[in-house]
């Protein structure tokens, strides 16, 4: 989900500043509740999964990571000469982690959402209206 939502993000501004997602960038499978929460919002979900390689670090002018065990793990596998931003996607809000929505109850799903608007409004409003991601 919030590779969908930090997309559809980048596309509202992509007046602001010139981007690149990759589309295999996350590692989860499309489940139903996430797919029904963004269709709710007009968030296409049209991602394919794949391991972060090592040439992403330099490829990449951010990498964000949904929890701290997965930027324990980036770090770990960041190649010397890295040039990567390698940050906790909630860094930019309130240092919190991207929410289990399994763990959620029904509203699991709406919150991880919302929470990943969040995080992505503020992740762009940090970057300078002349950089390129």
């Amino acid at each position: 989900m919030g590779e969908a939502v930090l997309k559809f993000a980048l596309f509202v501004n992509s007046q602001k500043i010139a981007t690149h997602v990759d589309p295999r960038s996350h590692t989860h499978r499309k489940g139903e509740r996430t797919v029904a929460v963004c269709n709710k919002y007009k968030v296409p979900v049209d991602c394919l999964a794949r391991q972060v390689s090592k040439e992403d670090f330099t490829t990449f002018t951010h990498i964000l990571a949904a929890d701290e065990s997965n930027l324990f793990n980036l770090r770990k596998m960041a190649p010397k000469g890295s040039t990567a931003e390698i940050r906790l996607w909630g860094s930019y809000v309130d240092g919190k982690p991207i929410a289990d929505p399994y763990y959620g109850g029904a509203r699991g799903f709406e919150d991880v959402y919302q929470q990943c608007v969040r995080y992505s409004e503020a992740f762009l409003d940090s970057i300078p209206p002349s950089a390129s991601l």
